[in-house]
């Protein structure tokens, strides 16, 4: 949530976050992230619970990662969401499976276009924490969403299927618009109705830690999306995002819309192969 509300932020549009917290949350953190302007009146802190952790271990290169979970927060449930909401568009990212169908399809109800990343759905535990994938056992979720958007690996598992455009088309299959793939320094696919585009990745000089940078994506794709701007730019501002991101440690960027959206230009006028 942190990535992506920030990002929404900086494109000078607003953003609420709804999650489940422990108590050893750091009250530094929500005095932060309201500071940036982001509504956290939908955030529940569970006295005595512990909140969500993962410890990410790269490869030198950034070419691979594994996650191990180290504590998990409780479950989201639809007694958590406020009985009003109306928002223009929600991302549902799930990171360790706390967000059943019910949730999903009360919010559903509440927003114009429902965005879902189901990493945290695809993710099984062992008795240390270790991740493995396998397949969304509810594949329901998919058929309430507009976009959906993933990691090359996370939609494999999704869909059980290996080939990357025979899993694009699954997706679609559930009824879903637009459906975009990370790929890392490759950048993304980006898939409407089945007309697929390469988004180019700006190449930055140096990488620093790509941890969000999946989630900043979205937030730049969303932030443009409920302004009635097209896909592709859409997307291109997702990517501008990301570089920013991985160009700092943690949720910690600094540049606004004018250095974003200078980035987003320069991939948009790139050759964008259909």
């Amino acid at each position: 949530a942190a990535y992506a509300s920030l990002t929404v932020r900086r494109l000078n549009a607003r953003a609420s976050v709804f999650s489940k917290v422990g108590d050893d949350f750091p009250e530094a953190y929500m005095w932060w992230f309201k500071e940036e302007g982001i509504d956290l009146s939908g955030v529940v802190k569970v006295k005595g619970a512990q909140t969500t952790r993962f410890e990410l271990k790269y490869a030198d290169d950034f070419s691979n990662r594994t996650l191990q979970l180290k504590s998990r927060a409780p479950s989201i449930t639809v007694e958590d969401l406020p009985e009003s909401i109306k928002s223009k568009a929600v991302h549902i990212a799930p990171i360790a499976g706390e967000i059943a169908y019910e949730v999903a399809e009360k919010l559903r109800s509440c927003t114009e276009v429902l965005s879902i990343d189901p990493q945290g759905l695809v993710r099984n535990f062992d008795n240390e924490g270790h991740v493995t994938y396998s397949s969304l056992l509810d594949k329901r979720i998919l058929e309430l969403a507009n976009i959906y958007k993933s990691s090359l690996e996370e939609i494999k598992a999704v869909t059980g299927l290996s080939d990357v455009n025979s899993a694009v088309k699954a997706v679609h299959d559930y009824g879903i618009e637009t459906v975009i793939v990370t790929i890392g320094a490759k950048g993304a696919l980006l898939s409407i109705e089945g007309t697929k585009y390469n988004i180019p990745a700006y190449q930055c000089e140096k990488i620093v830690d790509p941890t969000g940078a999946g989630d900043a994506f979205i937030g730049g794709f969303l932030a443009e999306y409920v302004r009635g701007e097209d896909s592709l730019w859409c997307a291109c501002v997702g990517s501008a995002a990301s570089s920013f991101v991985v160009e700092a440690f943690g949720p910690t960027f600094m540049e606004g819309e004018t250095e974003i959206r200078q980035r987003a230009h320069f991939l948009y006028e790139k050759e964008i192969k259909e």
